[in-house]
């Protein structure tokens, strides 16, 4: 798999990272085999510069063996240069090998305040490909910090896999397996085959044990109704 993180850019008025990432995903899809992209939470601090939520996005590329990383950087620099939107201070990320500690910098940027000479250092370290884009670049935190996290199968949730995205309202478990989801798992760890899921809009299937899995548990006025659960 490679890994690419991108973070910071947007402004307040602008579209989000994650709308930015899917449309970077679809001119990417026609070069490169696209997996999925997944939403990465960080420590949300009045110490932390942020727009919204304090958010990173990683899209996975599956790897056939020949793919020019720093290639791959550029055409992503270049996708994100054109769409840039002033104010924000965009990150980028690119790797192919993620080390243990890029995973525990990632899980370090979710609970504590982390500068960005820590993710520079870091990623000469790591070998990693890390690039600052306009503003004041501190976009390199969490566009590293959620290749990290991606990379651990145990972080986040996917906001585009599949067919996912167009699936809303009340689905059947087979429709939701069928759209590109691994499993759907109650709370309680039980294993779905069937059954009605009130997706409460899109689904957001969390990445747990490296794959996509719809956590739910049961709607309160209809037991007979699952209800999705949204996991960080």
């Amino acid at each position: 798999m490679i890994y690419i993180g991108l973070d910071d850019t947007d402004n307040k008025t602008s579209r989000g990272t994650g709308r930015l990432a899917r449309a970077m995903a679809a001119t990417l899809s026609e070069r490169y085999r696209v997996w999925g992209i997944t939403r990465h939470q960080l420590l949300v601090d009045p110490r932390v510069p942020y727009t919204s939520h304090n958010s990173s996005a990683t899209l996975h590329l599956l790897e056939d063996g020949d793919v020019d990383l720093s290639a791959l950087a550029d055409d992503m620099q270049a996708l994100m240069l054109a769409d840039f939107q002033e104010g924000s201070d965009p990150g980028l990320c690119v790797a192919r090998i993620v080390v243990p500690e890029m995973a525990e910098f990632g899980r370090r940027a979710k609970t504590e305040v982390v500068r960005q000479s820590e993710a520079r250092v870091l990623a000469v370290r790591c070998d990693c490909i890390l690039r600052g884009l306009g503003g004041t670049q501190d976009g390199v935190i969490g566009a590293l910090a959620g290749v990290g996290l991606a990379a651990t199968g145990e972080d986040g949730r996917f906001i585009l896999l599949g067919t996912m995205r167009e699936l809303n309202g009340v689905q059947t478990v087979r429709a939701i397996l069928d759209s590109g989801i691994s499993q759907v798992r109650s709370m309680g760890g039980q294993t779905l085959k069937d059954g009605l899921i009130d997706t409460g809009g899109r689904l957001r299937p969390a990445c747990r044990e490296g794959r996509p899995i719809l956590f739910v548990k049961p709607q309160e006025s209809d037991p007979s109704l699952w209800v999705q659960v949204k996991l960080d």
